[in-house]
């Protein structure tokens, strides 16, 4: 019978250490969860600004060109309004056709070179599985 001061002989045993590992394992598994659901969190954040940004200025950036290109337009046209009236509405909108298809590609492009959602996270779980796996 063990005295007062003595641990059960379940804790000291084999069995013992098999618990003590099973719940160093499990702690392990859980401080690293919760390390990459921090480093997700984060990440998400840092998304969701830089997707807010890019649209605040992008926003502003087109209603700036519009009023300028749409007032351009009107003094090309009201310049030539007496000789070339007709020519001057061609040339203006064709110069606005252009600049949409300039954009469209430059759009298209920056939208397909865009780094990986959550990239950092997804590098640290491959990382953490390989090292369990080499551990295995």
């Amino acid at each position: 019978m063990p005295s007062g001061g003595d641990a059960p002989a379940a804790e000291r045993g084999p069995i013992g250490n098999l618990f003590r590992s099973i719940t160093n394992v499990l702690a392990t598994i859980v401080a690293l969860a919760h390390t990459r659901l921090e480093l997700l969190t984060t990440e998400l954040q840092e998304e969701m600004h830089r997707v807010a940004e890019i649209m605040v200025w992008s926003l502003v950036a087109l209603l700036a060109a519009g009023i300028g290109l749409f007032l351009a337009a009107l003094v090309v046209i009201f310049l030539f309004w007496d000789t070339h009236r007709l020519l001057a509405s061609i040339a203006v909108t064709s110069a606005f056709f252009l600049i949409a298809l300039v954009a469209t590609g430059t759009l298209r492009a920056k939208v397909r070179s865009r780094p990986r959602l959550l990239e950092a996270t997804l590098a640290e779980l491959a990382k953490d599985r390989k090292e369990i796996e080499r551990r295995l």
